[in-house]
């Protein structure tokens, strides 16, 4: 990553901890409570990280392949929460490799088909 996108990603990060962390002391009655319901289920009443995730993506305008590659790229060296599939780098190259697949089996279904048809 280049270190103007290290830089824009990190005031990213800064920028959604402030924005979070005054919204989940608001509303669980301080910071105290808010840290309590955050390690207890970040998906839980009064948190809803992955919503706040969804709105600031939206905000910055992150809601799209080009921004997916973007968070993904300052990320790499982590390994995805809840996934099986290693760090992020390796699943970005897991999926490549199956997306193409999948785009080259249909295609070649399409050339087999065409293939047979010529020479019926």
């Amino acid at each position: 990553m280049e270190i103007y996108q290290r830089q824009q990603f990190d005031f990213l990060l800064m920028t959604a901890a402030e924005r979070f962390s005054e919204r989940v002391t608001q509303r669980n009655e301080g910071a105290a409570n808010a840290l309590e319901k955050l390690r207890a289920d970040p998906q839980g009443e009064g948190i809803w990280l992955d919503e706040f995730v969804i709105a600031l993506f939206e905000d910055f305008l992150l809601n799209n392949t080009a921004g997916a590659c973007f968070i993904l790229n300052a990320l790499e060296k982590r390994s995805v929460p809840d996934f099986t599939g290693g760090k992020i780098e390796q699943v970005l190259q897991q999926l490549s490799v199956r997306a193409f697949a999948d785009l080259l089996q249909q295609k070649l279904a399409e050339v087999l088909e065409q293939t047979a048809a010529y020479r019926s």
